[in-house]
């Protein structure tokens, strides 16, 4: 648990990115309940003592979900470093099978174990290393660096990252870096998502005669063989990074008794948008799937759509381009652009950014929200010498 012990010890995690990342891990912040005042606390602290301007604001509706913005310098470019500092929960199941405390940040193998150790605080840490840096050499600074550790990336940032950029608290941005996990590529892309609810109606009679009756379940078969190819047809639709768009029925829910017909059914669904993918457009394409559909005497309605956005940039820019080749250098590989699958904080961003946006990290999603978390030292380590390589050529 985080005490004024990490605080004793600032100097040693100012050099010491492994330190530092550790001391991470060790303050727990699972989401929900979203409680961030703790590790917000322990950034900020190191920040402001390294002369950064920082502030740690919260949403009235959720006080305890605390964000932390750190800047250095003024002027043009501004550059962004977005992480998130919430993770996802141990759950009930979970537990058992960590083989080591997932609060305790075990080296082994050359990997840091921990919750939160890839998702998010890997790319957290590396980005507190390199502003702690150019820090320490603020006066040569050209341009302004601000680094944002974020609350309620985990459900969704709506009061975390959302809210920050609504409110007001986040300036404009020639450059932002959102710390996710992409095997130390550069990601310009990632899906949206629109989820909806589909129900159905028919008549409840015993089953002893269900012909008497409309079934509810086999009409929402009906709808979801539609639904199927209809997510056969998207994969004619191709982004170049990211892939195809999908549709997917998750959870299905009818009748409460074998014996009588069912009056109800329900299913609930995900349909992942590529760039460019307009929501009322797909709104529009999965009620004409479900008014395609001849039910009989059942009838059936589709409601309660959730959208949250996809991401997408370029790397054109001077900016972008000396991030890539930063990536090239340090990796000896080719830096991308490559997409990113899960969803991040970026979409909430797109309206930040005069500039480009990227989402890069250490490591793979794969291995994030599931017991024995970890991050490979070298790959963290790479990270690290990434974004300082980048900051000192593009704001000295």
């Amino acid at each position: 648990m985080y005490s004024a012990h990490h605080l004793n010890f600032k100097e040693e995690i100012r050099v010491e990115p492994v330190a530092l990342l550790q001391s991470l891990i060790r303050i727990p912040s699972p989401n929900p309940p979203g409680d961030t005042r703790e590790i917000a606390a322990f950034i900020a602290s190191i920040m402001r003592e390294a002369g950064c301007d920082v502030t740690t604001p919260a949403p009235d509706v959720k006080p305890e979900a605390v964000n932390v913005i750190a800047s250095i310098g003024s002027g043009d470019p501004v550059v962004m470093l977005h992480a998130h500092i919430d993770t996802v929960p141990i759950a009930e199941t979970e537990a058992e099978r960590w083989s080591v405390d997932p609060y305790g940040a075990v080296i082994k193998d050359n990997r840091i174990y921990g919750k939160g150790s890839i998702d998010d605080k890997a790319p957290l840490a590396s980005m507190m290393v390199a502003m702690l840096q150019a820090a320490a050499r603020m006066d040569n600074l050209k341009g302004k660096l601000v680094l944002v550790a974020a609350a309620e990336e985990e459900v969704g940032g709506r009061l975390g990252t959302r809210w920050l950029a609504d409110s007001g608290h986040l300036p404009m941005c020639d450059f932002i870096v959102v710390g996710e996990q992409t095997h130390n590529k550069v990601a310009v892309a990632h899906k949206g998502v629109m989820r909806a609810t589909i129900q159905t109606m028919g008549k409840s009679v015993h089953a002893t005669n269900p012909d008497r009756g409309t079934n509810a379940i086999t009409a929402m078969a009906r709808i979801i063989l539609a639904l199927e190819n209809y997510h056969q047809e998207l994969s004619r639709r191709v982004h170049p990074i990211v892939g195809v768009p999908t549709c997917n029925v998750g959870v299905i829910d009818g009748g409460s008794t074998a014996n009588a017909v069912p009056d109800r059914c329900t299913i609930y669904l995900d349909r992942r948008m590529i760039p460019r993918e307009q929501p009322e457009a797909v709104q529009q394409e999965l009620r004409d799937v479900v008014e395609s559909v001849d039910l009989g005497d059942a009838s059936a309605n589709i409601a309660d759509f959730l959208f949250s956005s996809w991401f997408d940039s370029t790397t054109d820019t001077p900016l972008a381009q000396t991030f890539m080749q930063c990536v090239s250098d340090v990796l000896g590989d080719d830096p991308g652009p490559v997409g990113y699958l899960p969803g991040s904080d970026a979409k909430h961003l797109m309206d930040n950014v005069r500039g480009e946006m990227i989402i890069f990290g250490p490591g793979s999603y794969e291995v994030a929200h599931a017991f024995d978390e970890y991050v490979e030292i070298d790959d963290f380590n790479a990270t690290t010498e990434i974004l300082r390589r980048f900051i000192e050529e593009a704001l000295h």
